[in-house]
């Protein structure tokens, strides 16, 4: 049986000129998945789907759907946007103060899309075992990740970013994973570095490590913390 990668957030994949055309994830799944995997590409910005498509032209694995991930369920959500941040809109949120707090003094936009609450695409989908989960959700990723049923879903590593997270929110994030036999692996698949790496696997001293460190340090320290904690 092939590997499964659920990409929620894909933005425009690895075209998109503000990210000098590179996606941590997307350059990860073209490493190391093959023509057994199943990709499944969650985007809720219409205008990110055509690009999207484009980088994985050459994959016919890939199931991609213009879809927003709901905290709750509902047909439609609204997303908020401003132009200054075209092409690719890398800050639509269901949050209006996510947007603004980038954009301070910018016209906000919306638009309406499907949604789709997170355990009801992984229905959709027909995936109760996941090896590779990417989240970047814009300003709700931890309470998308918290939403999850873990003991439905198997899902191998888990990759979160981190950036919009305050420390108590960190805080809660590592003992909440840890709680569900997940253990702190270093970076996850961010090429920038703005995502956490848990592996369903307890690693007794990343877990101790991570409660004590990972939460309250800066993030210019998280590069010596990884070459203390154990990666297996």
């Amino acid at each position: 049986m092939g590997k499964v990668f659920v990409h929620l957030g894909s933005g425009a994949g690895d075209l998109d000129s503000r990210q000098n055309f590179r996606c941590g994830f997307t350059e990860f799944i073209k490493k190391n998945s093959n023509s057994n995997d199943k990709i499944f590409c969650v985007e809720a910005n219409p205008f990110n789907i055509e690009k999207l498509k484009d980088s994985y032209k050459n994959f016919r694995n890939v199931e991609i759907f213009n879809l927003g991930i709901s905290l709750e369920k509902t047909d439609q959500i609204k997303f908020y946007y401003t132009d200054k941040d075209a092409p690719h809109f890398q800050v639509t949120s269901i949050k209006k103060e996510h947007v603004e707090r980038h954009y301070p003094g910018e016209q906000i936009k919306n638009f309406i899309i499907k949604a789709i609450e997170i355990n009801d695409f992984f229905r959709k989908i027909d995936q109760s075992n996941i090896d590779y989960l990417s989240i970047d959700l814009e300003g709700i990723d931890f309470e998308v990740l918290k939403s999850i049923d873990l003991e439905k879903y198997n899902i191998k590593n888990i990759s979160i970013e981190y950036l919009h997270l305050k420390k108590l929110q960190k805080k809660d994030l590592i003992k909440y994973l840890s709680k569900k036999g997940y253990s702190y692996c270093g970076y996850g698949y961010d090429h920038k570095n703005f995502d956490y790496l848990f592996r369903k696997k307890k690693i007794y001293w990343n877990i101790f490590l991570s409660k004590l460190f990972l939460w309250i340090i800066s993030t210019k320290h998280y590069k010596y913390l990884n070459n203390i904690i154990i990666k297996k």
